[in-house]
């Protein structure tokens, strides 16, 4: 057990003094450590509250009272981005872990079990990915209705075949290995062996297709709220802000500025990262 901790911990350190050679990668992470910690922290460190108004504030311009200006009801911009920073980004990793997690249940049991099994399965799943992803989301998100719990589930459900086909080809890969054999011939269970063997060694490419869809989802859950099927306001998440503030686009672009700079600065960190992993967890680099 101590053995398996300690190889654990070398591989973590091998992983991240890979990753901290690339700067790209270091700057997307820090940039999304920093957003993390705004959310988490921004009912004590907002100015003002995300549904506070001030009439005589409508469509203020960027000043030292209000950072980023405010929106057609008063609210002040900064604040609302804030706070709106819990909802867009958990969406975003709340949706692929719930994606990550039924994949690799799907993907685990079609690569090891092969056969009829697999070709039922991957039937299924192109069935699935036939349907345009954003229109998948739409319907599933209007037969549900708006709110930030559906929100999740509609975005989950679109990113599960990406994730188990991935695992899948990982496993066929994986489960002709001679430590797979070895289990076999000690009486291994089926579920231990997938849990406990193959699954481990497969989560490279899981890891950094994670990342990239949490991106991903942060765009395509904005798109959602964009078109009123999302997150609904008074909730100040990155997409309703801009649904409401298009209306004033040409006259007051302050009010799409911000929210959009938010969504872009978020997805570039993360696209970074992900980078940063993929070429981290390269069995190809390890020394």
């Amino acid at each position: 057990m101590a053995k398996t901790k300690t190889k654990k911990k070398s591989e973590f350190a091998r992983i991240m003094r890979q990753l901290s050679k690339n700067k790209l990668a270091m700057l997307g992470l820090i940039i999304f450590i920093i957003e993390v910690v705004l959310a988490i922290l921004a009912p004590y460190i907002a100015p003002y509250k995300y549904d506070a108004m001030d009439m005589t504030q409508m469509f203020a311009l960027p000043s030292a009272q209000h950072f980023f200006g405010c929106d057609d009801m008063g609210r002040d911009i900064f604040s609302r981005i804030l706070y709106g920073a819990k909802y867009s980004i958990s969406i975003g990793i709340l949706a692929i872990l719930l994606a990550t997690v039924i994949g690799m249940f799907i993907g685990a049991v079609a690569g090891y079990f092969g056969g009829w099994v697999d070709n039922l399965i991957m039937r299924l799943l192109d069935v699935i990915q036939a349907i345009p992803g954003m229109l998948m989301m739409i319907v599933i998100s209007a037969v549900l209705g708006p709110g930030y719990i559906n929100t999740i589930i509609a975005m989950a459900f679109g990113s599960i075949p990406g994730m188990a086909r991935m695992l899948r080809a990982q496993m066929l890969k994986e489960r002709g290995n001679e430590y797979i054999e070895a289990s076999t011939s000690i009486n291994c269970s089926t579920p231990r062996i997938i849990i406990s063997h193959l699954i481990p060694n497969c989560m490279s490419p899981i890891i950094v297709q994670a990342t990239m869809g949490v991106a991903q989802t942060i765009t395509l859950a904005a798109g959602l709220s964009f078109i009123g099927l999302g997150i609904q306001p008074p909730i100040p998440e990155w997409g309703a802000m801009l649904s409401s503030a298009r209306q004033f686009i040409r006259m007051y672009p302050h009010l799409v500025i911000f929210p959009g700079l938010a969504i872009a600065v978020t997805v570039l960190a993360l696209n970074l990262l992900g980078d940063g992993l993929r070429d981290a967890l390269d069995p190809k680099l390890k020394n």
